[in-house]
C-alpha cells in the first residue's frame, strides 16, 4: 500500500458490533489474527463449546448476537431452516490453511458487515 510522506498507513476498517463466533473447524487463532478488524471475535474454545454440539453453538450465537463462522455446511442448512438470527458465514474452500481463511476474511469485511446490518440476510458463503 502506498504511503504518503510524514503519513501513516490506512488502517481496516473495524467492523464494531460484528461478532464473529468461529467455530471447531477453523483455526482458534484467526480469532487474535482477525482482532484489528472484528475484535470481538471468538472461537467456540475460548468459550468452552470445543466439544459442543451444533445446537449448543447455535444457541450460544443467538445469546451473544454471534455470527458463526464455519467451513461446515450445517449451520448454513440450520439458518435456511430456522432463520436468523444467528447469521452464518459459510467458507467454502477444501482443506486450506489458515493464512487463506484469514486472507478471506479480510476480503470479505463488507460482505460480513453488510450480513450483519441485513435484517433479510440469513447467511453469507464465502468461496
Amino acid at each position: 500500500m502506498p504511503r504518503l510522506r510524514g503519513g501513516s498507513r490506512a488502517q481496516p476498517a473495524r467492523c464494531l458490533g460484528v461478532k464473529l463466533l468461529f467455530d471447531q473447524n477453523i483455526s482458534p487463532f484467526l480469532a487474535s489474527r482477525l482482532a484489528d478488524i472484528f475484535p470481538e471475535s471468538v472461537h467456540v474454545q475460548d468459550v468452552g463449546l470445543d466439544r459442543a454440539d451444533d445446537v449448543a453453538v447455535w444457541n450460544y450465537a443467538r445469546a451473544n448476537s454471534c455470527i458463526i463462522v464455519s467451513k461446515d455446511s450445517d449451520f448454513h442448512e440450520r439458518s435456511v431452516v430456522s432463520g436468523a438470527p444467528p447469521k452464518v458465514v459459510w467458507i467454502r474452500r477444501g482443506n486450506c490453511s489458515t493464512d487463506t481463511i484469514e486472507q478471506l476474511m479480510r476480503t470479505h469485511v463488507d460482505d460480513v458487515t453488510n450480513l450483519s446490518m441485513d435484517n433479510a440476510a440469513r447467511f453469507l458463503i464465502v468461496f
